[in-house]
């Protein structure tokens, strides 16, 4: 705080502080330089105070899209989320007050940490408490909740005590007989494969786990979010032989990775059935889960991986480049590219999404981010897209969540232009997933953040239909009775709404002009664009070797 509200006043009277400058001032001290909200009773002073003490404010038009673009900055900085929520007077607790709810009950079942201050003195320390918390162990979101009437009460500034910014997370390691064991069962292993999570993208483990691949001569695999981790185009990723690498794989190590239904669950017929799991993870919560495994890591990712370096370093190792392993997993991966570029080359109208993304690919710069939701959007942009650096990529990740593309999206671009200057973000949207926080298109364009959005527009949910085959089945009746659930309404002009707040806009239904208004968008950094990409309704995915998690009949 200033000199000015270190001392008493001038006249002899006690230099007050409120309440609302003691949160971001405690915000501030913990290194929190980012803020996005939607201001309103009580909360307003709060994010005025945060300006005042130099924390960057980002006023969002959905509380969702808020909490998802400081989760991505959490991600990319390393600065988990913090909700700060502002709840009703003490003094009207019981009495029906003005949102009168139970929030820091509420939150304790979605966060590591949930609490609300005793007084205005005790907030710093709490703050504290939440930072800490969020980033220790697995990092996750924590609460802190405000009352109304701490925000604008005033107390003697000599009386606040801010606590000193917490230490970085203590970095733990696994037993050293472990990592022996895993050593020993790699070396073994006749058909390994490494799979690399967004943990391992978190923990900033990319240099140790690279020099682990290139020194043993492993096969790796990527989950969505570990893209880059390794860059996708290294030549021991075997990511378009996914499934493949998956079920034949005798050995499997997971860095960061989690058996949930992203990994199928570790179990057949996706696995053998006596595949061994080597698990490195920070959370031991997080090992043994679905399936017992053969080793477990319990540690920080990098620090594990550095271990495991040691022992291979100790006694080198190398897995045989020309194994029948190896042959089965580069078969695949040029039958499964050779299909997906025959759907690529399609010269049929209205394109497909394969041509889409090959198209985009092409003029992608090699360190923007690219941030992908939707359906088939972001399960085939993922296949087709590349990502060469780490915590490069963002998506609906684990939760599988529609409506985190503009967020995350705006969050990527506050973060490259504070660290990387002409830095650029790629957000790719299926027109369903676009719907969600759409009108963040406004956030984009008010901050004049220079980010691309692309939609990918099949008009409906999974499929849709064309405008002449829409308006043919309204003969049949009201929209509400005869329409397709899955249907949102043809030919829909989005790109109309970028337009709208001043930001630059194209409707494509070739590849020309995809290209060209791509070519434009990238070369023009002054402002934001958004591409609406017409796709063939009925556009779906190259054939599968398995089902999705729950079948359909439709």
């Amino acid at each position: 705080m200033s000199e000015s509200n270190l001392a008493e006043r001038s006249d002899g009277r006690e230099r007050l502080v409120s309440g609302a400058k003691v949160v971001a001032q405690a915000l501030k001290t913990q290194d929190v330089n980012y803020m996005f909200g939607i201001v309103g009773i009580p909360v307003t002073e709060i994010a005025l105070a945060a300006q005042e003490v130099g924390i960057r404010y980002i006023g969002m038009r959905n509380e969702q899209a808020a909490c998802y673009a400081a989760s991505a900055v959490g991600y990319l900085t390393g600065r988990p989320l913090i909700v700060i929520g502002g709840s009703s007077e003490r003094s009207q607790e019981t009495m029906g007050a003005f949102q009168e709810f139970p929030q820091v009950e509420a939150c304790r079942l979605y966060s590591k940490f949930s609490a609300r201050p005793s007084s205005i003195e005790a907030i710093p320390s709490i703050i504290e408490k939440a930072v800490r918390s969020s980033i220790y162990g697995r990092p996750g979101a924590c609460y802190v909740d405000i009352p109304a009437d701490f925000v604008n009460l005033q107390v003697n500034v000599n009386a606040i005590r801010y606590m000193e910014c917490c230490m970085p997370p203590p970095v733990s390691m696994a037993e050293s007989s472990a990592v022996c064991m895993a050593a020993s069962v790699i070396r073994n292993a006749k058909q390994p494969l490494l799979v690399i999570g967004k943990g391992a993208a978190y923990a900033r483990a990319e240099e140790s786990i690279r020099k682990l691949v290139e020194q043993c001569k492993l096969p790796f695999l990527p989950t969505p979010m570990g893209k880059g981790v390794i860059p996708d185009n290294h030549p021991n990723c075997v990511g378009a032989a996914r499934s493949r690498a998956l079920q034949f794989a005798d050995v499997i190590v997971l860095f960061g990775a989690r058996l949930n239904w992203i990994l199928h669950f570790g179990l057949p017929p996706r696995y053998q059935p006596d595949v061994k799991f080597i698990q490195v993870d920070i959370c031991a919560e997080e090992l043994g889960n679905n399936v017992r495994p053969a080793v477990t890591l319990l540690g920080d990712i990098n620090a594990v991986t550095k271990q495991l370096l040691e022992q291979f370093d100790k006694t080198p190792w190398q897995y045989p480049p020309e194994s029948k392993w190896w042959k089965i997993l580069r078969e695949k991966m040029k039958s499964n590219e050779a299909l997906s570029k025959e759907l690529a080359f399609k010269k049929s109208l209205p394109m497909n999404y394969y041509t889409v993304f090959y198209h985009i690919q092409e003029q992608l710069p090699r360190d923007c981010f690219v941030v992908s939701e939707g359906a088939n959007t972001m399960d085939i942009g993922r296949t087709v897209l590349q990502n060469y650096l780490p915590r490069h990529r963002l998506d609906a990740g684990t939760f599988g969540t529609m409506g985190v593309g503009l967020g995350f999206a705006i969050a990527s671009a506050l973060v490259a232009k504070d660290r990387n200057p002409g830095q650029q973000v790629i957000c790719v949207e299926g027109d369903s997933a676009f719907g969600f926080s759409g009108m963040e298109v406004e956030t984009i364009c008010r901050y004049n953040l220079p980010i691309i959005l692309l939609v990918v527009n099949n008009n409906g949910i999974y499929q849709g239909f064309d405008t002449d085959t829409w308006k043919e089945m309204l003969k049949f009746g009201d929209a509400t009775t005869v329409a397709p659930p899955m249907c949102l309404l043809p030919h829909s002009h989005y790109e109309h709404v970028m337009i709208a707040f001043g930001g630059k806009g194209y409707f494509v239904q070739t590849p020309e002009e995809l290209q060209k208004s791509l070519r434009q968008s990238l070369a023009d950094t002054t402002k934001p664009s958004l591409i609406n990409i017409m796709i063939e309704p009925q556009a779906t995915r190259k054939a599968q070797d398995f089902h999705w998690l729950t079948r359909s009949n439709m």
